[in-house]
C-alpha cells in the first residue's frame, strides 16, 4: 500500500511545473490500473504494512477515489485554458486524493479519523477557491461546521475505546462489544452527517451548488462514501445497540428519502436536483447498513460505488450545459436536443442509471437493499415503492425539461460537445455498467 502512496507523493513536483496538467492526469490513470492489478484475496486484509492494509471494501473505494480524481482533472480543462491557478488546483486535487487513499487504507482507527477529517480541508479550499458564486463562503462554513460539530465526539469515543481495550486496530474491534448509548451516538453521528442522513443533510445541496465541477464530482463521488465506509467499519462494536436502535435510523432514512424525492420535483437548479437525489440514495444506504444483515451490507457497498460514478457523471453533464449557457436553471436549459443531439444520449444513459435501471450498479445495489429492508420488515415496502417511483419521476423530469421544449432565443452562440467531454462521460458510464458483469467479485464473505 505504501508504494502507491509514494507514487502519489512524487507527483507533487509535477503539479508545480509548466504545462504538466495532462501528464498528472495520465499518471493518475496509470496508478489506477496499477492499483487494480494488486492481488486481493476475497475478504481478508492483504498488502499489510505500516498500519495500512486493504480488504474488499477499501479496495473498491480506493479505486473509485483514484478514478474520480483523474476525471476531475479531465473535467476542469477550462481552468487550464484560462490559466486560472491550475497548478494550485492540481496540487489541491492530489492532496485530496492522498487524504482519501490514506483514509481508506488505514487499519489504525485514529489514523483513519485523522485523514477522514483531513479530507475536509482540500474540499473546502476547492469550494472557496474555485466556486462560482459569492455564497460559496456560506456553503463552505455549512460544510465545515456540520462536520466539525460531530467529529469531536467521535474522537473522544475512539479514546474511550482505546482506554478499554488498548488497541486501535480496526481488525481487533470484532472482539469488543459496547452497550453504552452515549458512546454509540458519539461514534456514529459523525458518519451520518458525512453520508448525509436526512435532518443533517442541509450542507450538501449548498456545497454542491456553490462548488466547481471538480468539487461536485468529488463530493458526490467519494466524500459521501466516507460515511458509509465508517459505518461499515464501526458497527462491529455496536451490534446489540444497532439491533435495538436500528429501526429508528431506518425509519428516518426511508421517510427522509421519500420527502427528499418530493423535494427534487421542486428544484429549478440542475445541480441542486442532482444533489438532493444523492441524499435520497444515501438514505437507502443508511437503511441497508442498519438492518445489520448480509444483503444490506453488500447492497450498501454496491450502491455506494454505483452512485459515486452515476452522480459524478450527472454533475459533469450539468457542467457541460453550464459552460455553454452560463446558467444551470431549468428555465434556460431547454431544448438541448436541438443543439446537442448526441449529448442527449448521455443524458438518457445517466438518467436511467440514476433511476436504477439494469445493467447499472445502482440497479444491483437497490435490488439488494430492497431485499434486505423487506426481509427486515414488510412495511418498508411502502417507502421503498415510493422512493423507487419518485426516483424515476425526478430523473424523467430533469431529462424532459432539459432536452425537450423550445430553446431559449437569447442564445447567440453555441458549440456542441467536444471529444474530451464524450470521453469523460464514457469513462463514468463504462465502469458503472460493466462491473455488473463481475458481480461475483463483490460477494465478500
Amino acid at each position: 500500500m505504501m508504494k502507491m502512496f509514494f507514487f502519489l507523493f512524487f507527483l507533487i513536483p509535477l503539479c508545480l511545473k509548466k504545462n504538466m496538467f495532462w501528464l498528472v492526469q495520465k499518471m493518475m490513470f496509470l496508478m489506477m490500473f496499477m492499483f487494480m492489478m494488486l492481488t486481493l484475496s476475497n475478504m481478508n486484509f492483504c498488502n499489510l504494512g505500516y498500519m495500512m492494509g486493504c480488504d474488499m471494501i477499501s479496495f473498491g473505494l480506493i479505486m473509485l477515489s483514484i478514478w474520480i480524481c483523474s476525471l476531475m482533472i479531465m473535467s476542469s480543462e477550462m481552468l487550464f485554458k484560462e490559466n486560472y491557478y491550475w497548478n494550485l488546483f492540481l496540487l489541491n486535487v492530489l492532496f485530496l486524493l492522498i487524504m482519501l487513499y490514506l483514509t481508506f487504507s488505514m487499519m489504525n482507527i485514529l489514523m483513519f479519523y485523522l485523514f477522514f477529517e483531513g479530507s475536509l480541508i482540500p474540499t473546502l479550499i476547492l469550494i472557496l477557491g474555485w466556486g462560482y458564486q459569492p455564497e460559496r463562503i456560506q456553503a463552505g462554513l455549512y460544510l465545515l461546521f456540520y462536520t466539525l460539530f460531530v467529529s469531536l465526539p467521535l474522537l473522544l469515543g475512539l479514546f474511550f475505546i482505546f482506554n478499554d481495550i488498548n488497541t486501535m486496530m480496526m481488525y481487533m474491534y470484532k472482539f469488543y462489544e459496547s452497550n453504552s448509548l452515549i458512546l454509540y451516538f458519539s461514534m456514529i453521528l459523525a458518519f451520518f452527517v458525512k453520508m448525509p442522513m436526512y435532518f443533517v443533510h442541509l450542507w450538501l445541496p449548498k456545497a454542491h451548488v456553490e462548488a466547481p465541477i471538480s468539487g461536485s464530482m468529488i463530493l458526490a463521488g467519494v466524500m459521501l462514501k466516507l460515511g458509509g465506509y465508517g459505518l461499515l467499519r464501526i458497527l462491529i462494536i455496536f451490534q446489540k445497540m444497532t439491533l435495538k436502535l436500528g429501526n429508528l435510523w431506518i425509519i428516518i432514512s426511508l421517510m427522509g428519502g421519500v420527502f427528499i424525492s418530493l423535494k427534487c420535483f421542486c428544484q429549478l437548479d440542475m445541480k441542486s436536483l442532482i444533489a438532493y437525489s444523492s441524499v435520497a440514495h444515501m438514505g437507502l444506504v443508511v437503511g441497508g447498513i442498519m438492518t445489520m444483515n448480509y444483503w444490506g451490507f453488500l447492497g450498501s457497498y454496491v450502491l455506494m460505488i454505483g452512485h459515486g460514478l452515476c452522480s459524478s457523471g450527472m454533475f459533469c453533464l450539468s457542467n457541460i450545459n453550464y459552460e455553454r449557457l452560463g446558467s444551470r436553471s431549468l428555465f434556460i436549459n431547454k431544448g438541448m436536443m436541438s443543439f446537442m443531439p448526441s449529448m442527449s444520449l448521455w443524458w438518457f444513459l445517466f438518467m436511467i442509471g440514476n433511476m436504477a435501471a439494469p445493467p447499472s450498479m445502482n440497479f444491483l445495489g437497490e435490488l439488494e437493499l430492497i431485499n434486505s429492508l423487506v426481509s427486515w420488515s414488510w412495511l418498508t415496502m411502502i417507502m421503498l415503492m415510493l422512493i423507487s417511483f419518485f426516483s424515476a419521476g425526478y430523473s424523467l423530469y430533469l431529462f424532459s425539461y432539459s432536452q425537450h421544449g423550445e430553446y431559449n432565443l437569447s442564445l447567440y452562440s453555441f458549440y456542441t460537445g467536444v471529444s474530451r467531454e464524450y470521453l469523460l462521460l464514457f469513462l463514468h458510464w463504462l465502469p458503472l455498467n460493466i462491473i455488473f458483469l463481475k458481480f461475483d467479485f463483490m460477494i465478500w464473505f
